[in-house]
């Protein structure tokens, strides 16, 4: 405890009583009517008297220890201790709607200097003295660091201007609430709007803020059409962040028209990318099946039943399947051949001229190539080495081995 002596006034400066602790009370008494005397250090170290405010002091305003805003606010919605939230009432896409927004895009869309109500939530009380902070900031990375203004023409105009207290160069204004402070960080230059807190009326889960966006989003020298976010921070007196909303914001003459069209938009690029993505999986699926098929046919040990309806398509079934067998007993050379007398006759069919019928209905008496026999491509003597010993009946029909060939002919191209 520090004592004085009766009838000796002395005089302190103010950082030695800083430093011993005293009372803001006593400091002001002091310099304010108490009078000097010689100080306990020499003349020359005498220190000029100057009042300065008390750490002790309470803040002469609810903003003024407020911390500066960073150089890149966040964008990233936090409920918060208190499960912060920030809503808007049910709109419409009407034409003649001064504001409107859309929960799919989650994008406001509101008229120049027009009333756009915002809903305030929370499920439990903040602290004493908490705020709600409303700051504009640019959507893109390549323009997030520069601070969102209003255009030089609505900030010099009288309109809008006139008997407003906010600044003219500021982009959200409050409407009707006596308590909103404009602030723009000294180092950042970033410029927002503080009202404090007022909890929801009895009745009523919502306090609601009426903001103005004065400025529109396609003026050159302002926004110039960079799309811009609102981040909406419940904090504490100290700047501490309680809860965080962000929203995209379109300041436009028709803000109904402007919504329809971004949703129309959106949902298209939805349907060409469920479409694109749709042809992928298609791709991938065929491609997967592909590959099993491949993997089926490789594998010679499975056997497949299929139910067949009518005798005629029975049989025809039967000769393919024969046919497919008997390909595997075919050497190599006696289907080059095949092949070979095949390609041959097409070229000679191909390279005949077309002749006149003069009138004539009927057909051109001419000879008609036909595909070579069995005979033709097989001598009796290799046809017999071909018939597997094991195969009942041999293969006798001629006709049947030759269908067999080309059956197994067609088959080989698809495979090839």
């Amino acid at each position: 405890m520090l004592y004085l002596e009766t009838g000796t006034t002395a005089s302190y400066s103010e950082s030695q009583y800083t430093n011993l602790g005293l009372l803001n009370s006593m400091d002001q008494n002091i310099q304010n009517g108490g009078s000097t005397s010689t100080s306990p250090y020499n003349n020359d170290h005498t220190q000029n008297n100057v009042a300065a405010p008390s750490p002790y002091a309470p803040p002469s305003s609810t903003f003024d220890a407020l911390s500066p805003s960073p150089a890149i606010p966040s964008n990233t919605d936090y409920a918060g201790p208190h499960t912060f939230d920030v809503s808007f009432q049910q709109s419409s896409t009407a034409k003649s709607a001064t504001w409107t927004y859309s929960t799919d895009l989650k994008k406001l869309y509101c008229q120049i200097a027009k009333t756009c109500p915002i809903q305030i939530k929370v499920l439990t009380n903040p602290p004493q003295g908490a705020v709600i902070r409303a700051m504009p900031v640019y959507k893109k990375a390549e323009h997030v660091t520069e601070v969102v203004k209003r255009c030089p023409n609505h900030e010099l105009s009288r309109e809008f201007n006139d008997g407003q207290i906010a600044p003219p160069s500021h982009l959200i204004r409050v409407e009707g609430n006596s308590h909103a402070q404009y602030v723009e960080d000294n180092i950042t230059g970033r410029q927002s709007v503080l009202v404090p807190y007022e909890p929801p009326q009895v009745g009523t889960e919502f306090t609601t803020i009426l903001y103005n966006f004065m400025c529109n989003s396609s003026c050159v020298g302002g926004m110039n059409r960079r799309p811009i976010l609102i981040i909406v921070t419940l904090e504490t007196r100290d700047g501490q962040v309680l809860g965080r909303r962000c929203f995209e914001a379109r300041i436009c003459a028709c803000p109904g028209r402007d919504r329809k069209a971004d949703e129309d938009s959106i949902r298209k690029q939805h349907v060409t990318d469920n479409t694109k993505s749709s042809e992928a999986f298609r791709q991938v699926s065929h491609g997967l099946q592909m590959s099993s098929i491949k993997k089926r046919r490789s594998t010679d040990e499975e056997v497949f039943c299929l139910p067949i309806k009518g005798r005629e398509i029975y049989e025809i079934l039967v000769k393919i399947k024969e046919s497919l067998e008997l390909m595997q007993f075919l050497p190599q050379h006696t289907i080059e051949s095949y092949r070979q007398q095949q390609q041959n006759l097409l070229q000679k069919q191909t390279s005949m001229p077309s002749q006149p019928s003069f009138g004539s209905s009927s057909p051109t008496h001419g000879k008609v190539n036909k595909l070579p026999s069995v005979s033709q491509l097989i001598n009796p003597q290799q046809r017999n080495t071909l018939t597997p010993s094991g195969m009942s009946g041999g293969l006798t029909d001629t006709s049947f081995y030759g269908w067999a060939v080309q059956a197994a002919w067609t088959t080989s191209q698809h495979r090839a």
